[in-house]
This record gives C-alpha cells, structure tokens and sequence, in this order.
C-alpha cells in the first residue's frame, strides 16, 4: 500500500468556462469564446460552443453531491470574469448569489473549494481594447481579483490567480488555438508579460484582503528532455525550460525573471515593455504554493535551420520523436509518469521546497461509449493512467517532496475549447443528448477507494 501524507487533498479540476454554461445569460458578459463562436462556428468541433457546456450553473447543488460521493474532498474551480463584472466595473449580483451557494455546497459536502480567476476567458470588452497586450489589462484584473476576494473570502481560503498562463499566450499569439489566432512571438512575451504582472498585482491586493488566506498559480509543466547529451541539444532543453517553465515559475517563487531568460530575448529583440516599479512588485509578491498540471513531456533537440533573430520559439529548440515513446493516440500526447518525479524533485531541490500540488493531471479519451458495459464505461485505461503517475508522485513525496495534493482533470466531462467534446476526462459521463445527464464512470469507483484508503 502506498500510503499518501495525512490531509491529502483528493480532488479534481474544472473551470467556469468549460462547465458552467449560460455563457451569455443571467447578466454574464461575452468572453472571446462567445464572440470566436459567434463568428467562426466552424473552428469549433461539431460546432459545439460555449453556450451550454455543462450546465453547472443548474446542476451544482447534484454535482456537489456527486463529489462527495466518490470521496473528493477538494475541487479547484474557477471565476468567470465576465459574470462577475459583466463590464468591468458592476458587480452582478446574480453572480455572487450563484458562487456563494455554490462555494457553500461544496463545503456542505466535505470538498474544499479551491477558487481560480482567469482559465483562458478574457472579457470581450477588455479584448477590444487589446486584451493582455495592453497595460490596462494588468489593473483591470487587479481590480477584478480584489473584488473577488472580498465577496467570497469568507467562504475560500485557497486561491489561484492564473490556470496555465502560458496557453493562452501560446495558442494566443503564436498558434492560432485561441483567439485572437495572431502569429507574432514578440506580442506574445508582452502578453506574457503583462500576465506575469496582472498575477503579480492580484497576489498584492490579496495580501491587503485577505492576509491569513493563501494564494498560488497554476502552471503547466512539461519538462524538457534534451535528444542527446551534446552542447547544442543540451542548450534547447535550457532555452525550452526557460520560456516554458521557469519565465513564470521563478518570479512567482523566487520574486524574479531569470536573467538568463531576460538576456534571450534581448538577443532575439523581444524585450517587452515593463515600468520601474514591477521589478519591486515581483520581489514583494511571492506565492504561498504552486499547483502544477502535468500531462505530458517535452522532447527537444537543436533547431535544425532556425532564423535569426528568432520568429518562433520553434528556432530556438526543435521537437525530438523519441523512437521508444508510449502515446495517447486520442490526444497524441506522450504517456510520461516518470517526468511527475522529475517535477516533484524539482520542486525540493530548486524552489525552496515550497507546498505544491498536481492541480491536474488526466487523459482525455473519444467516443468512450465503445467501453460502456451495464450502463458504466469500464475505463480501465484511465485508472491505470492515475495509478502510473501517483506511483511516481508518492516516490517524490517519500523523498521529500512537499506535495500536498493531486487533482485529476476532470470530474465531469467537460466542454473543451475548440475541441469541444471529442475527448472525455471526467469520472461522469456527461450526456449531451439527455439534458447533460451524468452517469458514473468505473474510474470513479476506484477513486473513491483511493482517497478513502489515503492511497493504493
């Protein structure tokens, strides 16, 4: 039995966006998810938008119950934005009656909210106006972040600002997943920039909020394995673990930006524009924890024929196939448990072993029907996953690693992006045909086995 340090948080991941549906009524605002919907359904998997989702937003008091019952004891939502402060400035008050009770039912049933406020939905009024290219954006959120803290601090102790930062500047403005689907590397470290102080600024009014609570970030990691041990490939893992994982583990840990990571982009002519005070802002506003979402590996080599200065991340480090890889072919995504260790032992020897947690870690699946035997699908395929990466995650912690918790993605499928919901993650079968109806998956089962024993 590998037993998992006492108060383990057990639990799972969703977001507003991707569950709560009404996505343009009951006061909310439009993200630039409704707006790219409304102009370029077609982008969109079998033209499945924002608009419903999961229908959260009338099922939470039964999803509350359904956490409870396969033994979560915490479940990291998020904020919308835009339901909150449909302009920017107005307090919806629809809004804060539907998160209070929301928050309250999940503590009614033993699960911990851990509340997010920004999972790649930026307010269309704001996007008009250049979105996080754009100085504005940083107070913007700050403001948003404050007002958030104080409706609902009594009721959440653990906030994260950003759930992936790096995603939304990367399928932003560099691989057209998101909108605005522009290519220009440049604006994407500003927008990156920009983010990193939004973060920055949110952590400092938290601090004057709510002083005994705790604030982290959620960061996606997936570490660099360099092809082979000679100097130019040795020097793409290092460029790739710069911009992808240390350009906002550092400052939010550590209080700054690398200089390593300030020198390439002076190299490359893509220094954003900052002020003189955020230097000062980032010393002062550090994080009391990490969540790091885990998934998959990176496999780099040296660029084959980069351009100079670089116009893609692409010509400092190159995609390496590695020959012996394990694949999800739903995803296409490498199957890496061992890179869970790596990140853990990170963690310990290199950021202070400051508190963490796996704020997500899952595999998404399509046309999960086929596994469907009296009336539950026999996801067999996802436990073994779970069980895989936490043999590595429990070694970590054995080793001294300050993990506090694992999250899986997700606890009910859930819409996703332009992918929409051609790969399912949940322990519940959502039902699209049948009023979102939810039924449970066997993985469920088992993990309500593991968080009763505290572990497998």
């Amino acid at each position: 039995m590998k037993k998992f340090p006492n108060n383990f948080l057990w639990g799972a991941a969703i977001s507003a966006p991707q569950s709560e549906g009404h996505s343009l009524t009951n006061g909310k605002s439009a993200s630039t998810w409704d707006y790219w919907y409304q102009t370029n359904p077609e982008k969109f998997n079998n033209n499945q938008g924002p608009t419903d989702t999961s229908n959260m937003y009338e099922q939470y008091k039964e999803d509350c119950q359904r956490m409870q019952e396969i033994g979560l004891n915490s479940l990291r939502t998020s904020i919308a934005w835009t339901r909150l402060l449909p302009d920017g400035q107005t307090v919806n008050d629809e809004a804060v009656a539907f998160y209070r009770d929301y928050f309250q039912e999940m503590i009614n049933h033993g699960v911990e909210p851990i509340v997010n406020l920004f999972h790649f939905d930026m307010p269309m009024w704001l996007m008009e106006k250049g979105g996080w290219e754009i100085r504005e954006s940083v107070d913007a959120f700050a403001f948003y972040a404050k007002t958030a803290f104080e409706l609902f601090g009594d009721l959440v102790e653990k906030w994260t600002t950003f759930n992936e930062p790096l995603v939304h500047i990367e399928c932003g403005y560099l691989f057209e997943f998101h909108y605005p689907a522009i290519v220009d590397f440049k604006k994407a470290v500003q927008v990156g920039y920009h983010t990193l102080m939004a973060h920055t600024c949110a952590v400092k009014a938290f601090r004057e909020v709510l002083p005994k609570g705790q604030i982290g970030l959620i960061l996606n990691i997936s570490p660099a394995y360099a092809r082979s041990e000679s100097l130019e490939d040795k020097k793409a893992k290092e460029v790739s673990d710069l911009l992808n994982t240390r350009s906002f583990l550092d400052p939010a840990v550590h209080g700054e930006v690398p200089a390593a990571l300030i020198t390439l982009l002076k190299e490359h002519n893509l220094t954003p524009m900052t002020q003189t005070e955020d230097k000062q802002l980032l010393r002062e506003n550090t994080v009391d924890f990490i969540g790091l979402n885990y998934y998959q590996p990176r496999r780099v080599q040296a660029p084959e024929n980069p351009a100079f200065p670089a116009k893609m991340p692409s010509d400092l480090y190159g995609h390496y196939d590695w020959p012996e890889k394990k694949i999800n072919p739903y995803r296409g995504w490498e199957i890496y448990p061992e890179a869970l260790y790596d990140v853990a032992i990170m963690m310990k020897n290199e950021y202070n072993n400051l508190p963490w947690y796996v704020s997500e870690n899952g595999m998404g699946v399509a046309e999960e029907e086929r596994f469907m035997e009296n009336g539950m699908i026999q996801d067999d395929y996802r436990i073994e996953f779970m069980q895989d990466h936490l043999a590595y995650l429990h070694k970590s912690i054995v080793e001294g690693s300050n993990c506090f918790g694992y999250h899986t993605w997700t606890f009910v499928d859930c819409w996703s992006w332009l992918n929409g919901y051609r790969n399912r993650y949940g322990f519940y079968r959502v039902d699209l045909d049948n009023n979102f109806a939810r039924s449970l998956k066997k993985s469920g089962l088992w993990y309500k086995e593991l968080a009763e024993n505290n572990g497998f």
